[in-house]
């Protein structure tokens, strides 16, 4: 992918279909998006699914914590009224290929599973490296998935200290630092991908943000309403 801006779906394409469902990245994959962003939890029967929240309250029928739910019972819930929640597989061989994919670990439990899925799917399926890129708030995890396997792409996200994010982000050679739009300015990007870093900001939904953020030549916007970008 050589384009200037890339056009990132967040959770999808959130702002048209349910969030990080099928139908959400199916939409997402309609409007011809260069990647696509989701979320990722840890099961109490060990599969990752894809999903924001640490609990179920907020976006489907269901209530307490993803996290002590088995997948069967994950599966009878809807996602505002009407969408399924999917696994990791169900939307790695949706996506098949067709864009990059930017997995962000939220539970404490999904580096060893997304590092072996990662894996399995390079080996087995014709997907590459390059075809992914893990990012965290929590760089621990991130650190983690560095130690299994440093050919996996890293990407460092920030709402509270670049600085910080790039001193961290060049301990585990990260592809890329990944900010709230409202910290960065053309400095701040000029600088980041001095140090060699790609810079993904988020979630940029307004035109003129996007327009601003692509003329200070952001290498990727991730938004909900990527056909903006």
């Amino acid at each position: 992918m050589n384009k200037t801006c890339l056009r990132i779906g967040h959770r999808g394409a959130k702002g048209y279909v349910a969030e990080n469902t099928i139908e959400s990245i199916q939409h997402a994959l309609s409007l011809d998006v260069d990647g696509i962003e989701i979320d990722i939890h840890q099961c109490a029967s060990g599969e990752l699914v894809v999903f924001h929240d640490f609990t179920l309250d907020r976006v489907t029928n269901g209530s307490g914590e993803i996290s002590e739910h088995i997948l069967s019972e994950l599966k009878h819930l809807k996602v505002k009224e009407q969408y399924s929640i999917p696994t990791l597989e169900d939307v790695l061989n949706l996506i098949d290929k067709k864009c990059l994919l930017n997995i962000e670990l939220k539970g404490k439990n999904t580096v060893e599973e997304t590092s072996r899925l990662i894996d399995f799917y390079v080996d087995k399926k014709g997907w590459k490296y390059q075809d992914f890129i893990v990012s965290s708030f929590q760089q621990d995890l991130l650190a983690s998935v560095y130690k299994i396997n440093k050919k996996i792409p890293l990407g460092v996200l920030t709402d509270t200290d670049l600085d910080q994010a790039i001193a961290f982000g060049k301990t585990i050679h990260a592809v890329a630092i990944h900010p709230d739009y409202t910290m960065l300015t053309k400095t701040h990007i000029s600088t980041i991908k001095s140090l060699g870093f790609k810079v993904f900001t988020y979630t940029v939904n307004d035109k003129k943000t996007i327009s601003r953020m692509k003329k200070h030549k952001v290498d990727g916007v991730i938004s909900d309403f990527p056909d903006r970008i």
